[in-house]
């Protein structure tokens, strides 16, 4: 009868070895649909990454997972919402890399790696600094002798105030000496439009949002935020090959719940969240947005995070950079 079972099983699919491996997830959960809360609206990079895995991670955990898009002031509303959920394992948090730059941008009511606890470093990719066809742009060094020519008259987009395009060209100005003037909009879709239009001249964000226009000719890639060039952004080399010396500063994903979500709940989401991320399917769709699968440890996801705290902190200090929290 047991050797029935098991080829029944097997027969509907149900007897997977990924699945077997994860008969021990889902233990211990709410018995009711998880929130996955975005920190950011729809169509943004966190929630098109967020959405490449909510389905298949549904499916290890054995629970429904909602994702509640929570976006508004450079992603600290959705933060502040995560942090008032019961921290019971029926609510996570799913953000990008201004949950660090806004611990000093922003006066928030809370110190991220006390009010949370860190889960996984889901994925990195490179910021691209781009331009419109039209422009007269053709790499970094054409923008930076512009602006040297006419300081504070070359404007650049980002998706807000204080995050880490801004806050990374802030880094790039102070390193080649120049000065362009930023205006920030509510995410990056509005920011994009206005880039695509040539309407603002210069615009940076995650590949993730970007790859597709680059690939259409749409917008021309300048130089890439990691410290070499991206096989995500073919042909175009990083700012740091390109004589900003050592300048390094990719995007990056992760998942945290409150502090005092129970220690068991913590691990297995991170162990269903790695599986997931590290399964062809779902990983070879991530990639394709321009993404690196990074699926660490809780332990690994928080010294990075406290690394890049300190790292963006001084430079937000260093340029009097503040955002309404």
């Amino acid at each position: 009868m047991r050797r029935r079972f098991l080829i029944s099983l097997a027969s509907a699919g149900l007897a997977q070895p990924s699945l077997l491996r994860a008969q021990g997830l889902g233990a211990g959960f709410p018995d009711r649909p998880l929130r996955l809360i975005v920190a950011w609206p729809v169509g943004g990079s966190a929630d098109t990454i967020a959405r490449l895995f909510q389905a298949r991670l549904s499916e290890v955990l054995r629970r429904p997972i909602m994702i509640e898009n929570r976006g508004g002031a450079a992603g600290s509303l959705g933060v502040v919402e995560a942090n008032r959920a019961p921290n019971d394992g029926s609510a996570w948090l799913f953000v990008y890399d201004t949950l660090a730059t806004n611990e000093t941008a922003m006066q928030l009511p809370f110190r991220t790696l006390e009010a949370f606890v860190p889960v996984c470093h889901v994925a990195s990719a490179p910021l691209v600094m781009v331009t419109h066809p039209d422009t007269p742009y053709r790499s970094i060094q054409d923008v930076v002798d512009a602006a040297k020519r006419a300081p504070n008259t070359i404007n650049f987009a980002s998706s807000s105030v204080g995050g880490l395009p801004h806050v990374a060209t802030a880094l790039l100005q102070e390193q080649g000496g120049f000065r362009l003037v930023h205006v920030p909009y509510r995410g990056t879709v509005p920011a994009m439009q206005d880039a695509l239009s040539g309407a603002v001249p210069l615009f940076i964000a995650a590949a993730v949002a970007l790859s597709q226009p680059i690939r259409a000719g749409l917008l021309r890639p300048l130089g890439v935020t990691t410290r070499l060039e991206s096989r995500h952004v073919p042909g175009t080399k990083s700012f740091a090959e390109q004589g900003f010396a050592n300048f390094e500063a990719p995007t990056w994903f992760g998942m945290l719940a409150r502090t005092g979500t129970p220690a068991p709940l913590v691990r297995q989401m991170n162990e269903a969240l790695v599986q997931v991320l590290n399964e062809p399917a779902v990983k070879t769709r991530i990639e394709q947005q321009g993404c690196d699968i990074v699926a660490g440890t809780p332990e690994q996801y928080r010294q990075f995070l406290a690394g890049e705290i300190e790292k963006w902190g001084r430079v937000i200090r260093a340029n009097g950079i503040t955002a309404d929290g």
